[in-house]
């Protein structure tokens, strides 16, 4: 994978068959996404909006989901100290796209009901502000309660527009590493508040008609340096035909470092992925060496037969070297996570 095309001239993202017009990749929103672009059935698009805010102690992700014959509102609370986790999800049958979700991640507001949750992602372009509930979170019964406000929003994202080999298939994606957090969240009654100087988010916003049937590997990360800098990455792969730009990043300070083709290696067991023993993270150019030591693997399947989410996201610690054109970035007990995906949807 020598190519990684950056495309800077503002542009639609789907021609006119519904194809994505120039593939590669970004750092910001150069493609105009327009759902009456698409040239596929409704029940064919996926459109999300995954967050991830993390402290060394734990992690919450937030998610709401259009995609075409089920949406979702889920979240998910991690404990690294005492290694559990909670995973709630509730179904919204085919939505699709009454939850109108915004054609961009610069601005625009989402409201995600199910019969226990409530969220709200506000974005007014400068802060995100993320409010809601999700009853019976707890034993089935304590609720989670949050109200977080994302700021200090970074210049560059990786953004990227991928083709699928099937006519009229696409992946528009942008990742943004390296959000400053602050507020709370609570849970049987105890409230745990995010300290601005140490809580980092990452956003997922996903828009796109899929293959049938994909596997994927992402990894994402966020931190702080010994000397106060703020490092993250977005690595990943298996998310289309690649070829044009891969969508992997390194960010330092807010900008963006391009890397190659990146590589997860993730040990076997008795011909099976063991996702709780340590990992490995190489490039083609020896840029990139990461160990990662997992610590807990967020494993809330799906599984409808015809329809089937498989998600193996692990959360660890990662630690290596990263090269770039102006330094090389030495990372120590970075907390972060590197998920195996296999989907059929």
């Amino acid at each position: 994978m020598g190519v990684q095309h950056q495309v800077t001239k503002r542009q639609r993202l789907l021609d006119d068959d519904g194809n994505i017009a120039e593939p590669g990749y970004a750092l910001s929103q150069v493609w105009h996404y327009d759902r009456s672009n698409i040239k596929a059935p409704k029940w064919r698009i996926k459109e999300w909006d995954y967050y991830y805010i993390g402290t060394k102690d734990f992690g919450l992700c937030l998610t709401i989901s259009d995609c075409g014959y089920v949406g979702t509102v889920s979240a998910s609370l991690l404990d690294f100290k005492n290694k559990t986790q909670i995973n709630k999800t509730g179904l919204k049958l085919f939505p699709m796209g009454r939850l109108n979700l915004p054609n961009t991640p610069d601005v625009g507001d989402i409201y995600g009901k199910c019969s226990l949750a409530d969220f709200a992602f506000e974005n007014d372009g400068k802060e995100k502000h993320l409010s809601g509930v999700f009853n019976k979170f707890y034993d089935n019964l304590d609720p989670l309660v949050f109200d977080i406000t994302l700021y200090d929003i970074p210049k560059d994202h990786m953004v990227i527009a991928t083709p699928f080999k099937k006519d009229k298939h696409f992946y528009y994606n942008q990742k943004t590493n390296l959000l400053k957090a602050k507020g709370y969240f609570t849970i049987e009654g105890e409230e745990y508040k995010l300290d601005d100087k140490s809580a980092l988010a990452t956003l997922d916003w996903g828009r796109g008609v899929w293959t049938y049937d994909n596997t994927w590997l992402w990894s994402s990360c966020n931190g702080y340096m010994e000397d106060g800098t703020l490092v993250g990455w977005n690595l990943g792969y298996g998310f289309g035909d690649t070829s044009r730009a891969s969508e992997n990043m390194v960010f330092v300070n807010g900008l963006a470092y391009k890397l190659n083709e990146v590589t997860f290696n993730i040990p076997q067991k008795d011909g099976k992925d063991d996702f709780l023993s340590p990992w490995t993270f190489t490039s083609n150019d020896n840029t990139l060496n990461l160990t990662f030591t997992p610590i807990i693997d967020r494993f809330d399947p799906l599984d409808l037969k015809v329809v089937m989410m498989i998600p193996h996201q692990v959360f660890g610690y990662f630690s290596g070297t990263i090269k770039l054109q102006d330094r090389v970035l030495e990372i120590k007990d970075f907390l972060g996570f590197a998920e195996k995906v296999h989907n059929k949807w």
